[in-house]
């Protein structure tokens, strides 16, 4: 089988790492494939809108996929006319934009913070006096690890913050103070068969993910349960093929559906070595109409980011415990350059492993809420 993929970062060479021992072959379609040098990946240099690279990409595979949510829906909209495009474009359009989104959700009975649409200054000033402050403005597009938004606190703050979007279509949404932000990693086959990670506890620093615990530590089985209750509307009303990832907020033991990412998540890293079948090869199976593998924890795991900077291999390989997943990318501030994973049967058994992780990767401001007290079995 011949899979094609859209975009050639980490994502991409999860997939393709985890489809090779399976005898999957790829293509890839990137302007650059930086995180994909030296993998036996076949590559196509060229614009995502280049209609003849589209049809020489799509020459000889079975199916395609994408591995980013900033594609253009019409660039994959042309590549589903040649070759079946999992997850479909649908997916892409509604996650694409902020406003869609939201409306999404709620039309499927999906909690959500507050929000507006905001066209314009008026807008904005409208949206501010019904929501009231703090508030979160978002561009409605291309968001991602915190870029495309701006908190207001103060009235005062409003045109510097529609200034600083660049004037943008953007929705304004209510600010939540939550407990703990959680996600769901889901994956729909062809056949229309589910099957649900469990949820997992993610710490962000300066918009991006920096830790990731699962499964989610002291998460109620009534939280799984809605959260998977809604993910099965979404992959439904989508028709939905391939893992699907959700992020929600946390507020006195309910959800709150923040986004949704149409592709393999960042919160799901931990599951190669943490779950009975990673979500990349679940996303193979998926979309190439293979039977779903088993969703099942091996214990707990915890999920740490490299950002901006890597310690020495050795370094992190000696800490006890630790699965090393280095990128192929050149260092840079914001960038993400690979991830270490720590299981264990139990919490205490990762904690001071984690303490040290933390330490060498410059993320101790984060371990006061990391290290919290946790149960003693995973999953509480």
């Amino acid at each position: 089988m011949k899979v094609g993929i859209l975009g050639g970062g980490q994502l991409g060479r999860l997939i393709v790492l985890a489809g090779l021992p399976l005898g999957v072959s790829f293509r890839v379609l990137a302007r650059e494939a930086e995180a994909l040098a030296g993998l036996a990946v076949e590559h196509i240099a060229a614009d995502y809108d280049d209609v003849e690279a589209i049809e020489h990409f799509a020459a000889g595979l079975d199916v395609a996929t994408y591995e980013f949510e900033n594609v253009s829906v019409g660039a994959v909209s042309a590549l589903a006319k040649q070759v079946p495009v999992y997850p479909p474009p649908r997916a892409l359009h509604t996650a694409q934009d902020r406003l869609h989104e939201k409306t999404f959700f709620q039309g499927l009975g999906i909690a959500t913070p507050e929000f507006a649409a905001v066209e314009s200054r008026a807008d904005l000033h409208v949206a501010v006096d019904r929501l009231g402050l703090p508030a979160v403005l978002k561009a409605r597009r291309l968001g991602y690890d915190g870029k495309g938004q701006v908190v207001i606190t103060d009235p005062a703050e409003v045109e510097a913050a529609w200034q600083r979007l660049g004037g943008v279509p953007a929705i304004l949404e209510q600010f939540i103070s939550f407990d703990r932000e959680l996600s769901l990693v889901a994956v729909r086959g062809r056949r229309g068969e589910t099957a649900y990670y469990p949820l997992v506890e993610n710490h962000h620093r300066s918009g991006i993910l920096r830790v990731s615990l699962a499964p989610a530590p002291s998460a109620e089985p009534q939280l799984q349960r809605q959260a998977e209750a809604w993910a099965e509307g979404i992959l439904q009303t989508l028709d939905y093929v391939g893992v699907l990832a959700i992020e929600w907020f946390e507020i006195g033991g309910r959800l709150l559906a923040n986004e949704m990412a149409p592709r393999v998540h960042n919160s799901g890293h931990w599951t190669i070595e943490g779950a009975a079948t990673s979500q990349f090869e679940n996303h193979l199976r998926a979309i190439l109409g293979w039977p779903l593998g088993g969703t099942s924890v091996l214990g707990c795991s915890a999920l740490v980011n490299l950002i901006g900077t890597c310690p020495a291999t050795a370094d992190l390989l000696a800490v006890p415990g630790s699965h090393v997943h280095l990128y192929g990318k050149s260092p840079r501030p914001g960038r993400k350059l690979g991830h270490v994973t720590i299981r264990g049967e139990e919490w205490a058994s990762i904690h001071e492993p984690l303490r040290q992780l933390l330490a060498r990767v410059g993320e101790e401001q984060l371990s006061a809420g990391v290290l919290a007290p946790r149960p003693a079995r995973a999953g509480g």
